[in-house]
Protein backbone atom coordinates (compact mmCIF):
# COMPACT_ATOMS: atom_id res chain seq x y z
CA UNK A 1 0.00 0.00 0.00
CA UNK A 2 1.15 3.18 -0.41
CA UNK A 3 2.60 4.82 2.18
CA UNK A 4 0.45 7.94 2.11
CA UNK A 5 -2.97 5.97 1.93
CA UNK A 6 -1.47 3.94 5.27
CA UNK A 7 -1.15 6.68 6.84
CA UNK A 8 -4.34 8.56 6.55
CA UNK A 9 -5.79 5.26 7.67
CA UNK A 10 -4.03 5.75 10.54
CA UNK A 11 -4.76 9.04 11.42
CA UNK A 12 -8.44 8.32 10.72
CA UNK A 13 -8.85 5.51 12.94
CA UNK A 14 -6.72 7.73 15.46
CA UNK A 15 -9.20 10.09 15.42
CA UNK A 16 -12.00 7.22 15.98
CA UNK A 17 -10.40 6.24 19.00
CA UNK A 18 -9.60 9.40 20.27
CA UNK A 19 -12.60 10.56 19.78
CA UNK A 20 -11.54 14.14 19.23
CA UNK A 21 -11.97 16.51 16.27
CA UNK A 22 -10.75 15.78 12.54
CA UNK A 23 -11.60 16.01 9.18
CA UNK A 24 -9.34 15.05 6.49
CA UNK A 25 -11.66 17.38 3.68
CA UNK A 26 -12.30 20.96 4.97
CA UNK A 27 -15.76 22.04 5.04
CA UNK A 28 -15.26 25.27 3.81
CA UNK A 29 -15.72 26.17 0.16
CA UNK A 30 -13.22 28.94 0.29
CA UNK A 31 -10.15 26.01 1.18
CA UNK A 32 -11.20 24.45 -2.74
CA UNK A 33 -10.45 25.96 -5.99
CA UNK A 34 -10.87 29.75 -6.37
CA UNK A 35 -13.18 29.52 -9.21
CA UNK A 36 -14.77 26.30 -8.00
CA UNK A 37 -18.36 27.29 -7.63
CA UNK A 38 -18.77 28.92 -11.30
CA UNK A 39 -16.82 25.87 -12.52
CA UNK A 40 -19.02 23.50 -10.65
CA UNK A 41 -22.22 25.27 -11.55
CA UNK A 42 -21.56 25.33 -15.38
CA UNK A 43 -20.59 21.40 -14.58
CA UNK A 44 -23.90 21.36 -12.84
CA UNK A 45 -25.83 22.76 -15.64
CA UNK A 46 -23.99 20.50 -18.50
CA UNK A 47 -26.07 17.53 -17.05
CA UNK A 48 -29.27 18.47 -17.62
CA UNK A 49 -31.16 17.32 -19.91
CA UNK A 50 -28.71 14.97 -21.09
CA UNK A 51 -27.70 11.47 -20.94
CA UNK A 52 -25.60 10.78 -17.57
CA UNK A 53 -22.40 9.51 -19.46
CA UNK A 54 -20.51 8.92 -16.80
CA UNK A 55 -21.45 5.42 -15.26
CA UNK A 56 -21.18 1.85 -17.34
CA UNK A 57 -23.87 0.95 -19.68
CA UNK A 58 -22.94 -2.27 -20.38
CA UNK A 59 -26.22 -4.46 -20.10
CA UNK A 60 -28.30 -1.63 -19.65
CA UNK A 61 -31.75 -1.05 -21.26
CA UNK A 62 -32.67 2.26 -22.07
CA UNK A 63 -32.43 5.61 -20.35
CA UNK A 64 -34.91 6.66 -17.42
CA UNK A 65 -34.83 9.42 -14.49
CA UNK A 66 -37.34 11.84 -13.43
CA UNK A 67 -35.82 14.05 -10.79
CA UNK A 68 -37.42 17.41 -10.42
CA UNK A 69 -35.47 20.19 -8.56
CA UNK A 70 -37.07 22.30 -5.69
CA UNK A 71 -36.17 25.22 -6.77
CA UNK A 72 -37.01 25.36 -9.94
CA UNK A 73 -39.71 23.31 -9.65
CA UNK A 74 -38.96 21.64 -13.52
CA UNK A 75 -37.68 18.50 -14.19
CA UNK A 76 -33.80 18.24 -14.43
CA UNK A 77 -34.33 16.37 -17.52
CA UNK A 78 -31.47 13.98 -16.58
CA UNK A 79 -31.56 10.34 -17.78
CA UNK A 80 -29.09 7.30 -16.00
CA UNK A 81 -28.78 3.90 -17.72
CA UNK A 82 -31.77 1.92 -16.46
CA UNK A 83 -30.74 -2.01 -15.51
CA UNK A 84 -32.72 -4.77 -14.67
CA UNK A 85 -33.13 -6.35 -11.25
CA UNK A 86 -31.31 -9.78 -12.43
CA UNK A 87 -28.96 -7.81 -14.88
CA UNK A 88 -27.47 -5.83 -11.71
CA UNK A 89 -26.98 -9.06 -9.95
CA UNK A 90 -25.82 -11.00 -13.04
CA UNK A 91 -22.96 -8.31 -12.98
CA UNK A 92 -22.52 -7.57 -9.37
CA UNK A 93 -21.68 -12.21 -9.06
CA UNK A 94 -19.19 -11.67 -11.90
CA UNK A 95 -17.69 -9.02 -10.21
CA UNK A 96 -17.61 -10.61 -6.61
CA UNK A 97 -15.06 -12.84 -7.89
CA UNK A 98 -12.61 -10.43 -8.63
CA UNK A 99 -13.29 -7.48 -5.55
CA UNK A 100 -13.19 -10.72 -2.83
CA UNK A 101 -9.95 -12.23 -3.83
CA UNK A 102 -8.36 -8.57 -4.09
CA UNK A 103 -6.09 -7.48 -1.37
CA UNK A 104 -7.41 -5.29 1.65
CA UNK A 105 -4.34 -3.00 0.92
CA UNK A 106 -5.61 -2.53 -2.37
CA UNK A 107 -9.24 -2.25 -2.18
CA UNK A 108 -8.59 0.57 0.45
CA UNK A 109 -6.52 2.19 -2.49
CA UNK A 110 -9.16 2.22 -4.54
CA UNK A 111 -11.62 3.22 -2.56
CA UNK A 112 -9.46 6.52 -0.95
CA UNK A 113 -8.63 7.29 -4.81
CA UNK A 114 -12.17 7.52 -5.60
CA UNK A 115 -13.04 10.11 -2.53
CA UNK A 116 -10.00 12.17 -3.60
CA UNK A 117 -11.46 11.93 -7.24
CA UNK A 118 -15.11 12.93 -5.76
CA UNK A 119 -13.29 15.65 -4.13
CA UNK A 120 -13.14 17.34 -7.19
CA UNK A 121 -16.07 17.66 -8.03
CA UNK A 122 -17.90 18.84 -4.42
CA UNK A 123 -19.03 21.86 -5.94
CA UNK A 124 -20.64 20.39 -8.73
CA UNK A 125 -22.26 17.53 -6.25
CA UNK A 126 -23.57 20.53 -3.89
CA UNK A 127 -25.54 21.70 -6.81
CA UNK A 128 -26.59 18.69 -7.53
CA UNK A 129 -27.88 18.12 -4.19
CA UNK A 130 -29.77 21.56 -4.29
CA UNK A 131 -31.58 20.83 -7.07
CA UNK A 132 -32.72 17.79 -6.05
CA UNK A 133 -33.46 17.81 -2.21
CA UNK A 134 -33.79 21.19 -2.10
CA UNK A 135 -30.69 21.98 0.56
CA UNK A 136 -29.41 25.22 0.47
CA UNK A 137 -26.13 25.57 -1.66
CA UNK A 138 -23.92 25.59 1.62
CA UNK A 139 -25.48 22.73 3.26
CA UNK A 140 -25.51 20.58 0.01
CA UNK A 141 -21.90 21.42 -0.24
CA UNK A 142 -20.72 20.42 3.08
CA UNK A 143 -23.48 17.57 3.76
CA UNK A 144 -22.67 15.56 0.57
CA UNK A 145 -19.28 16.34 0.25
CA UNK A 146 -16.42 16.93 3.23
CA UNK A 147 -18.94 15.48 5.36
CA UNK A 148 -20.22 12.24 3.34
CA UNK A 149 -16.47 11.78 2.30
CA UNK A 150 -15.31 11.75 6.14
CA UNK A 151 -18.07 9.43 7.09
CA UNK A 152 -16.93 7.49 4.28
CA UNK A 153 -12.79 7.51 5.72
CA UNK A 154 -14.34 6.75 8.91
CA UNK A 155 -15.52 3.67 7.51
CA UNK A 156 -12.98 2.61 5.64
CA UNK A 157 -10.65 3.36 8.89
CA UNK A 158 -12.71 0.99 10.88
CA UNK A 159 -13.08 -2.03 8.61
CA UNK A 160 -9.32 -1.66 7.65
CA UNK A 161 -8.47 -2.40 11.55
CA UNK A 162 -11.43 -5.13 11.97
CA UNK A 163 -9.58 -7.20 8.90
CA UNK A 164 -6.44 -6.41 9.90
CA UNK A 165 -7.12 -7.22 13.55
CA UNK A 166 -5.85 -10.97 13.67
CA UNK A 167 -2.23 -12.37 11.78
CA UNK A 168 -3.19 -14.19 8.29
CA UNK A 169 -1.17 -17.03 9.18
CA UNK A 170 0.82 -18.75 12.20
CA UNK A 171 2.48 -21.55 13.39
CA UNK A 172 1.10 -22.98 16.56
CA UNK A 173 2.74 -25.09 18.58
CA UNK A 174 0.87 -27.04 21.95
CA UNK A 175 3.70 -28.75 24.11
CA UNK A 176 2.16 -31.86 24.39
CA UNK A 177 4.62 -33.61 27.06
CA UNK A 178 6.69 -35.84 24.86
CA UNK A 179 6.28 -34.37 21.91
CA UNK A 180 4.96 -30.48 20.41
CA UNK A 181 1.83 -30.50 18.55
CA UNK A 182 2.81 -28.21 15.17
CA UNK A 183 -0.53 -26.47 13.00
CA UNK A 184 -0.12 -24.18 10.22
CA UNK A 185 -2.97 -22.10 10.73
CA UNK A 186 -4.77 -19.18 8.74
CA UNK A 187 -7.10 -16.50 9.24
CA UNK A 188 -9.63 -15.32 6.70
CA UNK A 189 -12.15 -12.27 6.48
CA UNK A 190 -15.03 -13.91 4.30
CA UNK A 191 -17.07 -11.26 2.52
CA UNK A 192 -20.95 -12.30 2.61
CA UNK A 193 -21.56 -11.81 -0.85
CA UNK A 194 -23.66 -9.01 -2.66
CA UNK A 195 -24.47 -6.30 -0.63
CA UNK A 196 -27.79 -3.58 -1.84
CA UNK A 197 -27.63 0.40 -0.64
CA UNK A 198 -30.85 1.82 -0.84
CA UNK A 199 -31.09 5.56 -0.59
CA UNK A 200 -33.27 8.48 0.57
CA UNK A 201 -34.39 11.55 -1.09
CA UNK A 202 -33.21 14.33 1.75
CA UNK A 203 -29.01 12.77 1.88
CA UNK A 204 -28.40 10.86 -1.60
CA UNK A 205 -24.40 10.73 -0.05
CA UNK A 206 -24.11 11.72 3.59
CA UNK A 207 -26.51 8.03 4.09
CA UNK A 208 -25.45 6.26 1.79
CA UNK A 209 -21.55 6.45 1.40
CA UNK A 210 -20.88 4.53 5.04
CA UNK A 211 -22.83 1.40 4.33
CA UNK A 212 -21.48 1.42 0.33
CA UNK A 213 -18.24 1.85 1.83
CA UNK A 214 -18.48 -0.33 4.51
CA UNK A 215 -19.86 -3.60 2.02
CA UNK A 216 -16.66 -2.60 -0.29
CA UNK A 217 -13.90 -2.45 1.94
CA UNK A 218 -14.70 -6.01 3.53
CA UNK A 219 -15.26 -7.39 0.00
CA UNK A 220 -18.32 -7.05 -1.14
CA UNK A 221 -19.45 -5.41 -4.08
CA UNK A 222 -22.25 -3.21 -4.16
CA UNK A 223 -25.57 -1.87 -5.91
CA UNK A 224 -26.76 1.20 -4.68
CA UNK A 225 -30.48 1.96 -5.63
CA UNK A 226 -31.14 5.77 -5.10
CA UNK A 227 -34.06 7.88 -4.61
CA UNK A 228 -35.40 8.18 -7.87
CA UNK A 229 -36.43 11.78 -7.17
CA UNK A 230 -32.32 11.79 -5.54
CA UNK A 231 -30.11 10.11 -7.82
CA UNK A 232 -27.58 13.40 -9.79
CA UNK A 233 -25.28 13.36 -6.05
CA UNK A 234 -24.83 9.83 -6.29
CA UNK A 235 -24.17 9.40 -9.65
CA UNK A 236 -21.37 11.17 -9.54
CA UNK A 237 -20.47 9.95 -6.78
CA UNK A 238 -20.75 6.21 -7.67
CA UNK A 239 -19.05 7.38 -11.67
CA UNK A 240 -15.78 8.45 -9.74
CA UNK A 241 -15.63 4.76 -8.27
CA UNK A 242 -16.36 2.98 -11.33
CA UNK A 243 -13.22 5.25 -12.56
CA UNK A 244 -11.14 4.30 -9.99
CA UNK A 245 -12.19 0.79 -10.32
CA UNK A 246 -11.14 0.64 -14.06
CA UNK A 247 -7.99 2.51 -13.49
CA UNK A 248 -6.61 -0.10 -11.34
CA UNK A 249 -7.57 -2.61 -13.50
CA UNK A 250 -10.78 -4.46 -11.80
CA UNK A 251 -14.43 -4.49 -13.27
CA UNK A 252 -16.61 -1.18 -12.84
CA UNK A 253 -19.38 -3.16 -11.87
CA UNK A 254 -17.71 -3.74 -8.39
CA UNK A 255 -20.06 -0.78 -7.66
CA UNK A 256 -23.10 -0.32 -9.65
CA UNK A 257 -26.17 2.24 -9.79
CA UNK A 258 -29.60 0.92 -9.96
CA UNK A 259 -31.91 3.36 -10.79
CA UNK A 260 -36.05 2.98 -11.02
CA UNK A 261 -38.91 5.23 -11.06
CA UNK A 262 -41.98 5.58 -8.74
CA UNK A 263 -44.01 3.60 -10.95
CA UNK A 264 -41.26 0.88 -11.50
CA UNK A 265 -39.08 0.59 -8.32
CA UNK A 266 -36.63 -2.40 -8.45
CA UNK A 267 -35.75 -2.12 -4.42
CA UNK A 268 -38.27 -5.31 -3.16
CA UNK A 269 -37.47 -7.45 -6.22
CA UNK A 270 -33.60 -6.42 -5.84
CA UNK A 271 -34.01 -6.81 -1.78
CA UNK A 272 -35.83 -10.41 -1.94
CA UNK A 273 -33.34 -11.86 -4.26
CA UNK A 274 -31.25 -14.68 -2.70
CA UNK A 275 -27.75 -13.12 -4.17
CA UNK A 276 -28.33 -10.14 -2.16
CA UNK A 277 -27.04 -10.85 1.69
CA UNK A 278 -26.48 -6.91 2.85
CA UNK A 279 -28.99 -4.17 2.54
CA UNK A 280 -28.12 -0.79 3.93
CA UNK A 281 -31.53 1.17 3.99
CA UNK A 282 -32.52 5.13 5.28
CA UNK A 283 -35.72 5.87 5.05
CA UNK A 284 -39.53 6.00 5.77
CA UNK A 285 -40.34 3.13 8.75
CA UNK A 286 -42.89 1.15 7.37
CA UNK A 287 -39.90 0.33 4.55
CA UNK A 288 -37.51 -0.27 6.95
CA UNK A 289 -39.05 -2.76 8.91
CA UNK A 290 -40.25 -4.85 5.89
CA UNK A 291 -36.48 -4.77 5.12
CA UNK A 292 -35.66 -5.53 8.58
CA UNK A 293 -38.22 -9.17 8.21
CA UNK A 294 -36.34 -10.52 4.88
CA UNK A 295 -34.82 -13.42 5.75
CA UNK A 296 -31.27 -14.35 5.34
CA UNK A 297 -30.08 -10.74 5.02
CA UNK A 298 -27.98 -8.82 7.54
CA UNK A 299 -29.16 -5.53 7.52
CA UNK A 300 -28.41 -2.12 8.78
CA UNK A 301 -31.14 0.49 8.58
CA UNK A 302 -31.99 3.78 9.44
CA UNK A 303 -35.34 4.72 9.84
CA UNK A 304 -37.95 7.83 11.07
CA UNK A 305 -37.93 8.97 14.87
CA UNK A 306 -39.21 11.70 16.93
CA UNK A 307 -36.50 13.74 18.62
CA UNK A 308 -37.47 16.23 21.64
CA UNK A 309 -36.24 19.07 23.16
CA UNK A 310 -36.80 18.92 27.04
CA UNK A 311 -36.94 22.31 28.67
CA UNK A 312 -36.39 22.77 32.57
CA UNK A 313 -34.34 26.32 33.18
CA UNK A 314 -32.32 28.70 31.09
CA UNK A 315 -29.96 31.24 31.52
CA UNK A 316 -30.19 33.17 28.02
CA UNK A 317 -33.49 32.85 26.63
CA UNK A 318 -32.42 34.75 23.38
CA UNK A 319 -29.85 32.14 22.67
CA UNK A 320 -32.05 29.13 23.77
CA UNK A 321 -34.87 30.04 21.61
CA UNK A 322 -32.31 30.94 18.16
CA UNK A 323 -30.39 27.72 18.69
CA UNK A 324 -33.75 25.86 18.67
CA UNK A 325 -35.04 28.27 15.53
CA UNK A 326 -32.18 27.45 13.37
CA UNK A 327 -31.88 23.60 13.85
CA UNK A 328 -36.22 23.44 13.26
CA UNK A 329 -35.38 25.87 10.25
CA UNK A 330 -32.20 24.21 9.07
CA UNK A 331 -33.25 22.33 5.69
CA UNK A 332 -37.07 22.71 6.22
CA UNK A 333 -36.84 20.63 9.24
CA UNK A 334 -35.98 17.79 6.56
CA UNK A 335 -32.87 16.45 8.54
CA UNK A 336 -33.84 13.12 10.57
CA UNK A 337 -32.02 14.51 13.47
CA UNK A 338 -34.37 17.63 13.68
CA UNK A 339 -36.18 18.01 16.68
CA UNK A 340 -40.32 18.08 16.81
CA UNK A 341 -41.54 17.51 20.06
CA UNK A 342 -40.94 20.63 22.66
CA UNK A 343 -41.79 19.69 26.04
CA UNK A 344 -42.50 23.23 28.12
CA UNK A 345 -44.19 22.36 32.04
CA UNK A 346 -47.07 24.06 31.92
CA UNK A 347 -45.87 26.14 35.30
CA UNK A 348 -42.98 27.67 33.03
CA UNK A 349 -39.52 27.38 33.42
CA UNK A 350 -36.64 28.87 35.60
CA UNK A 351 -34.33 31.73 34.10
CA UNK A 352 -32.32 34.17 35.67
CA UNK A 353 -35.10 37.26 35.67
CA UNK A 354 -37.55 34.52 37.47
CA UNK A 355 -39.88 32.23 36.09
CA UNK A 356 -40.82 32.50 32.32
CA UNK A 357 -44.48 30.97 31.39
CA UNK A 358 -45.60 28.24 28.77
CA UNK A 359 -47.18 30.97 26.78
CA UNK A 360 -43.78 33.14 26.94
CA UNK A 361 -41.78 30.01 25.69
CA UNK A 362 -44.01 29.18 22.66
CA UNK A 363 -43.98 33.02 21.88
CA UNK A 364 -40.12 33.12 22.15
CA UNK A 365 -39.37 29.89 19.74
CA UNK A 366 -41.91 31.48 17.31
CA UNK A 367 -40.60 34.69 17.34
CA UNK A 368 -36.59 33.47 17.07
CA UNK A 369 -38.32 31.66 14.06
CA UNK A 370 -39.66 34.23 12.61
CA UNK A 371 -36.82 36.74 13.03
CA UNK A 372 -34.38 33.90 11.20
CA UNK A 373 -37.27 33.19 8.33
CA UNK A 374 -37.05 37.10 7.60
CA UNK A 375 -33.40 37.56 7.57
CA UNK A 376 -32.73 38.31 4.40
CA UNK A 377 -29.09 37.13 4.76
CA UNK A 378 -29.74 33.76 6.23
CA UNK A 379 -33.75 32.54 5.95
CA UNK A 380 -33.98 31.01 2.09
CA UNK A 381 -30.19 29.58 2.19
CA UNK A 382 -30.85 28.15 5.67
CA UNK A 383 -34.35 26.85 4.90
CA UNK A 384 -33.58 25.66 1.30
CA UNK A 385 -37.16 24.24 -0.40
CA UNK A 386 -38.94 21.50 0.41
CA UNK A 387 -38.29 18.22 -1.20
CA UNK A 388 -41.58 16.48 -1.74
CA UNK A 389 -44.93 17.09 -2.31
CA UNK A 390 -46.07 14.78 0.70
CA UNK A 391 -43.68 16.74 3.42
CA UNK A 392 -45.49 20.11 1.24
CA UNK A 393 -48.92 18.76 2.05
CA UNK A 394 -48.12 17.67 5.51
CA UNK A 395 -47.35 21.00 6.66
CA UNK A 396 -50.34 22.56 5.33
CA UNK A 397 -52.49 19.78 6.87
CA UNK A 398 -51.20 19.61 10.49
CA UNK A 399 -52.13 23.37 10.60
CA UNK A 400 -55.61 22.94 10.01
CA UNK A 401 -57.61 22.90 13.76
CA UNK A 402 -54.40 24.04 15.74
CA UNK A 403 -53.63 26.31 18.12
CA UNK A 404 -51.23 28.15 16.45
CA UNK A 405 -48.07 30.03 17.91
CA UNK A 406 -46.94 30.89 14.08
CA UNK A 407 -48.10 29.60 10.68
CA UNK A 408 -46.17 28.28 8.40
CA UNK A 409 -45.50 31.01 5.05
CA UNK A 410 -43.50 30.24 2.07
CA UNK A 411 -39.83 31.75 2.45
CA UNK A 412 -39.27 35.01 -0.48
CA UNK A 413 -36.12 33.54 -2.43
CA UNK A 414 -34.38 36.13 -4.71
CA UNK A 415 -32.69 33.94 -6.98
CA UNK A 416 -35.46 31.29 -7.51
CA UNK A 417 -38.66 32.50 -7.53
CA UNK A 418 -40.18 29.46 -8.18
CA UNK A 419 -38.84 27.69 -5.21
CA UNK A 420 -41.05 25.64 -3.12
CA UNK A 421 -40.56 26.67 0.21
CA UNK A 422 -41.94 26.70 3.74
CA UNK A 423 -41.28 28.67 7.05
CA UNK A 424 -41.51 25.93 9.88
CA UNK A 425 -44.97 25.75 11.92
CA UNK A 426 -45.41 26.24 15.61
CA UNK A 427 -48.25 24.73 17.30
CA UNK A 428 -49.21 24.48 20.94
CA UNK A 429 -50.51 21.40 22.34
CA UNK A 430 -51.44 19.95 25.57
CA UNK A 431 -49.69 16.75 27.06
CA UNK A 432 -52.36 14.63 26.37
CA UNK A 433 -53.44 15.40 22.89
CA UNK A 434 -51.05 12.55 22.07
CA UNK A 435 -52.85 12.08 18.39
CA UNK A 436 -51.52 15.68 17.23
CA UNK A 437 -47.83 15.46 18.68
CA UNK A 438 -46.97 11.57 19.35
CA UNK A 439 -46.18 10.31 15.59
CA UNK A 440 -43.15 11.19 13.14
CA UNK A 441 -44.17 14.53 11.58
CA UNK A 442 -41.52 14.90 8.95
CA UNK A 443 -40.94 18.32 7.97
CA UNK A 444 -40.24 21.91 9.56
CA UNK A 445 -43.55 21.14 12.40
CA UNK A 446 -42.78 21.90 15.93
CA UNK A 447 -45.06 21.27 18.89
CA UNK A 448 -44.40 22.83 22.09
CA UNK A 449 -46.03 20.46 24.61
CA UNK A 450 -47.75 21.79 27.76
CA UNK A 451 -46.50 19.04 30.72
CA UNK A 452 -47.33 18.78 34.04
CA UNK A 453 -43.75 19.75 35.54
CA UNK A 454 -39.98 19.15 34.72
CA UNK A 455 -40.35 15.07 35.46
CA UNK A 456 -43.37 14.72 33.48
CA UNK A 457 -41.55 16.38 30.35
CA UNK A 458 -38.58 13.83 30.82
CA UNK A 459 -41.07 10.97 31.01
CA UNK A 460 -42.90 11.88 27.63
CA UNK A 461 -39.68 12.42 25.69
CA UNK A 462 -38.17 9.11 27.07
CA UNK A 463 -41.32 6.73 26.49
CA UNK A 464 -41.54 8.61 22.80
CA UNK A 465 -38.13 7.26 22.29
CA UNK A 466 -38.50 3.91 23.48
CA UNK A 467 -41.62 3.22 21.34
CA UNK A 468 -41.41 5.82 17.86
CA UNK A 469 -37.37 6.01 18.14
CA UNK A 470 -35.27 8.72 18.26
CA UNK A 471 -31.90 9.64 17.06
CA UNK A 472 -31.43 13.13 19.26
CA UNK A 473 -32.68 15.15 22.09
CA UNK A 474 -31.86 18.12 23.11
CA UNK A 475 -32.18 19.61 26.79
CA UNK A 476 -32.07 22.85 28.37
CA UNK A 477 -30.98 22.93 31.99
CA UNK A 478 -28.88 24.49 34.79
CA UNK A 479 -29.69 22.24 37.58
CA UNK A 480 -26.92 19.59 37.60
CA UNK A 481 -29.12 16.41 39.16
CA UNK A 482 -31.88 16.93 36.53
CA UNK A 483 -29.59 16.96 33.61
CA UNK A 484 -27.94 13.71 35.06
CA UNK A 485 -31.53 12.03 35.43
CA UNK A 486 -32.28 13.20 31.83
CA UNK A 487 -29.11 11.90 30.57
CA UNK A 488 -29.32 8.67 32.51
CA UNK A 489 -32.78 8.03 31.36
CA UNK A 490 -32.31 8.85 27.80
CA UNK A 491 -29.34 6.68 27.42
CA UNK A 492 -31.42 3.61 28.77
CA UNK A 493 -33.54 4.42 25.68
CA UNK A 494 -30.50 3.96 23.32
CA UNK A 495 -30.60 8.15 22.77
CA UNK A 496 -27.74 10.69 23.00
CA UNK A 497 -28.60 13.88 24.73
CA UNK A 498 -27.03 17.16 24.09
CA UNK A 499 -27.46 20.26 26.88
CA UNK A 500 -27.32 23.76 26.46
CA UNK A 501 -26.58 24.29 23.02
CA UNK A 502 -26.44 28.06 22.03
CA UNK A 503 -24.07 29.23 19.50
CA UNK A 504 -22.44 27.15 17.16
CA UNK A 505 -23.29 24.15 18.62
CA UNK A 506 -26.37 22.57 16.97
CA UNK A 507 -28.28 19.13 18.06
CA UNK A 508 -28.82 18.22 14.63
CA UNK A 509 -24.92 18.07 13.36
CA UNK A 510 -23.39 15.04 13.79
CA UNK A 511 -19.49 15.00 13.55
CA UNK A 512 -17.54 11.96 11.67
CA UNK A 513 -14.72 10.37 13.69
CA UNK A 514 -16.60 11.74 17.43
CA UNK A 515 -20.15 11.34 16.76
CA UNK A 516 -22.17 8.09 16.58
CA UNK A 517 -25.52 8.64 13.87
CA UNK A 518 -28.03 6.57 15.47
CA UNK A 519 -27.55 4.46 18.57
CA UNK A 520 -29.16 1.06 16.85
CA UNK A 521 -30.90 0.78 19.87
CA UNK A 522 -34.03 2.01 19.62
CA UNK A 523 -37.29 1.60 16.48
CA UNK A 524 -35.32 4.58 14.82
CA UNK A 525 -32.83 2.24 13.37
CA UNK A 526 -30.37 -0.63 14.07
CA UNK A 527 -27.40 0.27 13.22
CA UNK A 528 -24.78 3.31 14.04
CA UNK A 529 -22.57 5.12 11.92
CA UNK A 530 -19.51 3.75 12.75
CA UNK A 531 -18.94 1.42 15.24
CA UNK A 532 -17.11 -1.90 14.81
CA UNK A 533 -20.61 -3.75 14.34
CA UNK A 534 -21.50 -1.40 11.56
CA UNK A 535 -18.24 -3.17 9.96
CA UNK A 536 -18.31 -6.95 11.54
CA UNK A 537 -21.30 -8.22 10.21
CA UNK A 538 -20.69 -7.53 6.58
CA UNK A 539 -17.98 -10.38 7.10
CA UNK A 540 -17.34 -13.86 8.42
CA UNK A 541 -14.04 -15.15 10.01
CA UNK A 542 -12.95 -18.64 9.12
CA UNK A 543 -9.66 -20.00 10.61
CA UNK A 544 -8.20 -23.21 8.64
CA UNK A 545 -5.57 -25.75 10.04
CA UNK A 546 -2.96 -27.84 8.38
CA UNK A 547 -0.58 -30.34 9.63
Amino acid sequence: MNPTIKERLQLAYAAQESRLFYSAWPESPRAYAEDGMQSGLLAFQSLLTQNFVGLQTHGSEGWIGEEISPYFMTGLGIKYPAFSPNTLIQNAELAQKIWSSTSIDLRATILINALDSVANRFFEIAYATMHTTGQGFMMGFQASGPHANDRALEVLAMAYKELTRFPSDINWVKNMGKFDLALQKNYKAIPKGVALVIGCSTFPTWNTLPGLFGSLMTGNVGIVKPHPKSVLPIAIVVAEMQKALVAAGLPASVVQLGVDTLANPIAKELAEHNAVKLIDYTGGSAFGEYIESLPGKTVFTEKAGVNSVIIESISDAAAVFSNIAFSASLYSGQLCTAPQNIFVPATGIQTPDGNMSYDTVVSGIANAIQNLVENPKMGSGVLGAIQNDATDKRIKDVSLGRRLALQSMPVPNLEFADARTASPVVIAVEADDVTTWRHEHFGPILFVIKTLDASHSLSLASESAQSLGAITCLCYSNDVAYMNQVESTMNKVFTPVSFNFTGAAFVTQHAAFSDFHVTGGNPSGNATFTDAQFINRRFVWVGNRKM
